[in-house]
């Protein structure tokens, strides 16, 4: 059950990535600058904070908070892309070695972490705004 919701979620980023992508002309409205900055700061506070925390630990999910938060710079996910999001950190070697250039374990972390966020947060799309279907 677990790898077919986990294809849910990846066939959910995809396709509200796309659809998204499509609506603002490759997210043009984003100032991508700003956005990698910002990225950059927040996971320098996660890494620090990565050893002796636990994914669920309130200011942990205080800073996938902002992660959430710039993501929704793009668009505002449904939970289920937000978990596609997390799995994609994971599994394209770019985007993990990326996130791993913060910290040894940052992919692992931030993807249980965003599983946590996207369990208990508020302020996903729903599947029929965002045109998905379960």
């Amino acid at each position: 059950m677990e790898n077919q919701y986990e294809d849910e979620c990846r066939r959910s980023l995809a396709g509200e990535q796309a659809r998204s992508l499509a609506e603002t002309n490759h997210w043009e409205h984003v100032d991508r600058d700003q956005v990698h900055q910002d990225w950059d700061v927040l996971y320098r506070e996660i890494a620090a904070c990565l050893d002796g925390s636990l994914p669920g630990d309130r200011k942990i999910q205080e800073l996938v908070l902002r992660h959430f938060d710039i993501a929704c710079r793009f668009y505002v996910p449904t939970r289920e892309a937000y978990i596609g999001m997390a799995l994609f950190y994971a599994e394209d070697d770019a985007m993990r070695e990326f996130h791993d250039s913060y910290h040894p374990r940052m992919v692992e972390f931030l993807g249980e972490a965003m599983n946590i966020f996207a369990e208990r947060g508020a302020g996903f799309a729903s599947r029929a705004a965002s045109g998905t279907s379960a």
